[in-house]
């Protein structure tokens, strides 16, 4: 293992710590998880909700509003 990827490992490392607590800070003490898409009313998927705390849409719409 060179440099390089010692260096890889730590940034995706960082990054995955960073999107934890992003994701930790999203949801308020005190409110339920939410297990309904906020913008179609879809259910999101409990993998979904498991892998990303805090989610508040389903794939598609997440994908829509990343594209505007």
């Amino acid at each position: 293992m060179d440099k390089a990827d010692i260096a890889n490992d730590y940034i995706e490392w960082r990054t995955e710590q960073a999107l934890k607590a992003r994701q930790q800070a999203a949801v308020p003490a005190g409110v339920t998880e939410v297990t309904e898409c906020e913008d179609c009313g879809e259910e999101i998927p409990a993998a979904l909700r498991e892998r990303l705390p805090g989610v508040v849409t389903c794939v598609p719409c997440q994908t829509r509003r990343e594209k505007r």
